[in-house]
């Protein structure tokens, strides 16, 4: 069957020199043939338990991790699945919602080209959207979901007070399954990320890199601190494995567009 080039398709080795600390990447987003039914891609690894060693507690020091339950039941449904339907294809990614009248975030890439842009709601009801304006360049666009109302709009935070450490919660529809959240760090800043794209120009910024489990399906879902407000849209990935279909898995190197070049973007397409 025919199908349009997959957005996440590995791009060839690059000719040259390349800059230091640059990345070849590919899109954090889901694409294929036909519906998208149950988990798509390949598992990359094994899923049976492994047995664990016994360990001695140390009783050096008192360290528990952050409770992030009631973060994530505030966000949530600010979070939605974004549906796309192109000739013969169907895709899936993420987005985020801005207004209570149905300004959504997500990736250019998401919605690039699509025929029919269908966005589902954490309380699972869904809406049609248009895109309201798109800068491919840093990879986002804008969508306005119809007859909405009464929505919960995301907080935008601030990534320039971001440091290396930080925790951050990755809330989306990898592999189409919607509200799947993970957590991580922020594993380092600045990274210059480049994502070619056929026959179209393809989107070059400065990433935060983070570990929390970022995969298919994941693009333009928010990155979250702990308080709840939004430091990043996720994007791409790195995974040197790829199945033949070009579908990916996530070995913990994900990046994310800061929000402050979120905000930034939304001040010359809204």
């Amino acid at each position: 069957m025919n199908q349009y080039p997959p957005l996440y398709t590995h791009p060839q080795p690059p000719r040259g020199r390349v800059k230091r600390g640059a990345v070849a990447l590919v899109a954090a987003s889901v694409l294929g043939a036909g519906a998208l039914g149950g988990v798509a891609g390949a598992l990359i690894g094994s899923d049976q338990p492994t047995a664990l060693h016994p360990t001695v507690a140390q009783n050096a020091s008192v360290n528990t991790p952050t409770d992030i339950t009631d973060t994530v039941a505030k966000v949530m449904p600010s979070v939605v699945q974004v549906g796309t339907r192109t000739a013969n294809a169907q895709g899936v990614g993420s987005g985020v919602i801005l207004s209570a009248d149905g300004r959504i975030l997500t990736n250019n890439h998401v919605v690039a080209g699509a025929r029919e842009i269908t966005v589902t709601f954490a309380d699972g009801k869904t809406a049609q959207a248009e895109v309201l304006g798109a800068d491919p360049g840093a990879d986002l666009a804008l969508l306005q979901a119809k007859d909405v109302s009464g929505l919960t709009p995301a907080t935008l935070g601030d990534s320039g007070d971001l440091k290396v450490g930080d925790e951050v919660i990755a809330i989306g529809s990898p592999a189409g399954l919607q509200g799947t959240v993970t957590t991580g760090i922020v594993s380092a800043l600045d990274r210059d990320v480049s994502i070619p794209n056929r026959g179209s120009r393809g989107a070059s910024y400065k990433a935060i890199q983070t570990d929390a489990s970022i995969n298919q399906g994941n693009s333009g879902g928010p990155l979250f601190d702990t308080a709840g407000r939004v430091i990043g849209i996720n994007s791409a990935i790195y995974s040197p494995v790829s199945g033949a279909d070009g579908s990916a898995g996530s070995v913990g190197i994900g990046f994310s567009i800061p929000v402050d070049t979120v905000k930034s973007v939304l001040s010359k397409i809204e």
